[in-house]
């Protein structure tokens, strides 16, 4: 269930000029929070802007009752939530999503996230590491862009960090590296999260493969309740002349990768 809270900046760090992780005491939404879950945040107590903004959660402590998520600034939104200082209070709703990771069942498998969709894949990497072997595919532009490698070194048998440029680690896009591992390690499940040129091409090497996929995609979720109807997704098993669609914010944002198209 989510709850509204004023939550104390504990821990601020900016990663890269534009990326920073944020961490919150907020025992409420620790001690309930999934790996996949996100945060709806208000950046403001004046109406501009008026909505909060989604961000997903990178990391979980329910020992400390803190959580942790890292952001990108992109607008005017994230430009002001950047300026909050260790000891101010933020206005965080959640968590939020019925959908969410489920790891289970698993005790082989593998994780492929590009850019910002790194974050949310964290978590996961973490409580699934408890119990199954981890391989970990992680694609940035440039080393420019390349962040938390240390973090989830720790948390992955096999950590694959590539850029579309070879600027830094393999060249190239981290599912050609996956599809390579595919054929010689054992998969149970694969979990990804990123732009959506990717997400549909992991989508169909799951489907080729028959292995079971889960995917966390990143729409604009304005609410984060199912109220604005923003984040709508078309379903995979719909007709184009009566498309069904469901919300990201309700039922995903971790969608079984056969139930949606993207």
């Amino acid at each position: 269930m989510p709850v509204n809270i004023k939550a104390k900046l504990v821990e601020k760090e900016q990663l890269k000029p534009d990326i920073f992780k944020f961490t919150i005491s907020a025992k409420e939404i620790a001690d309930t929070a999934k790996p996949g879950q996100f945060l709806e945040i208000r950046v403001s107590d004046n109406i501009d802007p008026f909505l909060r903004r989604p961000i997903s959660i990178y990391d979980i402590n329910k020992e400390n009752s803190t959580v942790t998520f890292i952001f990108q600034v992109k607008g005017k939104g994230t430009e002001i939530l950047c300026k909050k200082n260790i000891g101010d209070d933020i206005d965080v709703l959640g968590p939020l999503g019925f959908g969410s990771f489920n790891v289970e069942d698993y005790k082989n498998i593998s994780i492929i996230g590009g850019g910002i969709g790194v974050f949310p894949l964290h978590e996961l990497a973490k409580v699934a590491s408890k119990t199954a072997n981890v391989n970990t595919y992680l694609g940035f532009r440039s080393k420019d862009f390349v962040v938390c490698e240390n973090e989830f070194n720790k948390i992955s048998k096999k950590l694959v960090i590539t850029t579309d440029d070879g600027s830094y680690g393999a060249n190239g896009f981290a599912i050609n590296y996956l599809i390579e591992d595919l054929n010689k390690l054992k998969t149970d499940c694969i979990y990804a999260c990123g732009p959506s040129p990717m997400l549909r091409a992991v989508q169909k090497l799951a489907l080729e493969k028959n292995i079971p996929c889960q995917i966390s995609l990143e729409e604009r979720m304005g609410c984060g309740i199912g109220a604005c109807l923003g984040c709508a997704v078309k379903t995979a098993a719909s007709s184009k002349d009566m498309p069904q669609y469901v919300h990201v914010c309700k039922a995903g944002p971790v969608f079984d990768a056969s139930y949606v198209e993207i």
